[in-house]
């Protein structure tokens, strides 16, 4: 199996992207439980994919809600979104402190390197807003997971992905200005037992019960 890069996988993904999957049910889940307000806030959705989080950001009162993604493809599954942009999230084309809070989830294990993207995720971020950051965790590649997909044939591909240490994501963070708020895991149980048992695969949820899929964070930039 080829490991694809974010742009090519994300581009042969997009067309079934909006097909959940445990890990993308394990995030959105923590992200509520984490409740970051976003009634009245400026949203920046920093690796957007279609779009999906800016309905339910919208939907929570945001103010203004923008999605950036690097992927053109994915951007075009976002139909009826008005404030969309392609862009790097090492290079983001927003002002200063524009943003109340700033999303980046599932993105950053696809960087070789934590600090740009910190940096600019704490530069658009305004004084007394918040970064919320979620990535694959690195207990689950440890275990062996990868980031896969299926595209529309049903083939299998595997996506690029960089394993960073917890201390990695605190250590970046903290160089960009940026000072930890909350952090959380998600691990495989009850909750994602169905996904598990669609794909024929319960023998994998038994020994994985328990493993970390996905990491969350919340910063605040620092007094």
């Amino acid at each position: 199996m080829t490991i694809l890069t974010p742009a090519q996988g994300y581009a042969l993904w997009a067309p079934t992207y909006s097909v959940e999957t445990a890990v993308s049910a394990l995030e959105a889940s923590v992200v509520t439980s984490l409740d970051v307000p976003l009634g009245g806030k400026r949203v920046l959705d920093v690796g957007c994919g279609i779009a999906r989080r800016l309905v339910s950001a919208r939907g929570a009162g945001a103010s203004m809600a923008l999605g950036i993604d690097l992927t053109p493809a994915m951007l075009a599954q976002a139909r009826g979104e008005p404030l969309l942009a392609a862009a790097d999230a090492r290079a983001l084309p927003v002002a200063d402190g524009a943003f109340d809070v700033v999303w980046c989830r599932l993105v950053l294990g696809h960087l070789p390197a934590l600090e740009p993207a910190y940096r600019e995720l704490g530069r658009a971020c305004a004084p007394d807003g918040v970064v919320l950051v979620t990535d694959f965790h690195p207990a689950a590649a440890a275990a062996g997971h990868r980031r896969t997909f299926r595209d529309e044939g049903g083939e299998l591909h595997e996506l690029e992905n960089h394993v960073h240490r917890v201390r990695d994501h605190h250590e970046a963070a903290a160089r960009a200005g940026l000072s930890l708020r909350e952090q959380r895991e998600m691990t495989v149980g009850d909750t994602v037992r169905g996904f598990y048992e669609r794909a024929g695969r319960l023998d994998a949820y038994e020994r994985q019960r328990g493993l970390p899929l996905v990491l969350a964070l919340v910063f605040a930039p620092a007094a």
